[in-house]
């Protein structure tokens, strides 16, 4: 083996530049890992790209020698997606970050898989426009796409699925394809945009992708509305969305995680379960939106309600929010999160967030709860000492827990964090036959196994094929 990666490791330096590939053990660390309690395990090379035809290089090498192939963006996955689990070559995307063509008319911009959300809204800023898919944190478009991101605006604008138009994908075998074009729609052959996106980069390498934008709002408002329980909020949410109203960020937070935010942000939120809200439209209408939800949230015994406007105020109201994760590391120092994440029909939503606060506390674990409740996603975000077995062990058991809650009313074990390793083993359960065309397609895409092998699909479930 070491043989063969000596020769390989040769040969994508005479493919592309010394510079391009390392072997260094601690760059190979930083791409063994992501932001998951998944242990680690690192590449055994690591290149940097700077085109589409570089990278069809290397995937022609990997299947000339039969070695894996891992996509890294940032590593802020959280299923252990891009650790590379037996060993191989990963590409790390970071020098493929232009934007290639923003086209205003069309709403659609053309993009390199390195470059971040936040660098994107940046230079569409400058036009008038944004990009609405908003994970938290700062991830590239190809991981956002790789793993069908999704966070706190899906409620308005939907997840990363709905806004891609188009995909450069390298394929195992180095030949490289388009999933889609510039239309708003089509009727033309198999939706590749739908397969493609969320493949997790068992499929192929994305190199372009052209994705959807939107103009900016008029106007903005957001505020906090608070609750004598989770009940109470969840359900004031339903009659929310029932009553048409174009709400663009709803989310969750209960006590817990209030409590966290005060303590990390400096902030004095009442500790009781809170919706974060955010509204997008033009003045007059954003008025008769704010009214009709105060009026809304009244009937279900709402504490307390108040709105920003000023682009201060709601920043620091988003910013508290998505800082909601460091809040409970900070707090628990030593401690690694586990983040959960199911998806329940919104009908479901209230019962499954107390089932899995109620296991929480039976558990004995330490955690909070928040949630894209606007579309029935939520995640407990759980503290644990990766020391203690025990405690490890409830945690699996908490995650199982409401896994299969979810399953079992309709919804899914993942909502916008993927299946990666973490997930592998509900495929069958949510998928059913379903799963074996999934492998088919998988099979027929990447005969040799090689494309971010151990992801999605497990070898070891009943009926694999790989």
């Amino acid at each position: 083996m070491a043989n063969i990666l000596a020769e390989a490791t040769a040969a994508l330096v005479a493919e592309l530049s010394a510079d391009q590939v390392t072997e260094n053990e601690t760059v190979r660390e930083l791409h063994g890992r992501d932001e998951s309690y998944h242990l680690p395990k690192n590449p055994d090379v690591v290149v940097f790209p700077e085109t589409t035809g570089e990278v069809a290089r290397v995937m022609k090498i990997a299947g000339r020698y039969q070695i894996p192939i891992i996509p890294f963006g940032l590593g802020s996955s959280l299923e252990g997606h891009v650790i590379p689990e037996s060993g191989g070559i990963t590409i790390d995307f970071s020098r493929m970050n232009r934007i290639l063509e923003i086209i205003p008319e069309d709403f659609l911009v053309k993009v390199q898989p390195g470059v971040t959300r936040n660098q994107l809204n940046k230079e569409l800023k400058k036009h008038g426009l944004f990009f609405s898919v908003d994970p938290g944190a700062d991830a590239t478009l190809g991981g956002m796409a790789a793993t069908n991101a999704s966070g706190t605006t899906t409620v308005k604008y939907g997840v990363m699925r709905d806004q891609v138009r188009d995909l450069e994908v390298v394929m195992a075998d180095g030949s490289i394809i388009h999933t889609g074009n510039h239309a708003a729609k089509s009727s033309s052959g198999l939706h590749l945009n739908g397969i493609f996106t969320g493949s997790e980069g068992t499929l192929g390498c994305f190199t372009e992708l052209t994705l959807r934008v939107y103009g900016i709002p008029e106007h903005e408002a957001a505020g906090r509305a608070t609750f004598p329980t989770v009940k109470h909020a969840v359900e004031a949410v339903v009659s929310i969305l029932q009553a048409g109203i174009p709400v663009a960020r709803v989310e969750l937070v209960d006590e817990a995680s209030v409590r966290q935010v005060n303590a990390f942000s400096e902030t004095d939120y009442a500790i009781e379960p809170t919706l974060f809200l955010e509204f997008h439209g033009n003045e007059a209408g954003l008025a008769q939106d704010v009214a009709f939800t105060e009026e809304i949230v009244a009937a279900y015994e709402c504490t307390g309600i108040a709105f920003e406007t000023s682009t201060a105020g709601r920043k620091q109201l988003w910013e508290a929010r998505h800082n909601l994760a460091y809040a409970f590391i900070h707090g628990y120092a030593g401690k690694k999160m586990m983040v959960t994440d199911v998806c329940v029909p919104i009908s479901e939503l209230a019962d499954a967030v107390m089932h899995a606060r109620e296991s929480i506390d039976v558990l004995g674990l330490v955690g909070g709860i928040t949630g894209h409740v606007g579309d029935g996603n939520f995640h407990a975000l759980l503290m644990i000492d990766m020391n203690d077995p025990e405690e490890i062990a409830k945690a699996q058991e908490m995650n199982e827990r409401i896994v299969r809650y979810a399953l079992e009313r309709g919804g899914t074990c993942t909502g916008e964090h993927g299946v990666g390793t973490g997930k592998q083993k509900y495929q069958a359960l949510e998928h059913g036959d379903a799963l074996v065309v999934m492998e088919k397609i998988k099979r027929a895409l990447d005969p040799d196994n090689l494309l971010n092998p151990h992801k999605i699909f497990n070898p070891k479930s009943e009926g694999a094929i790989l």
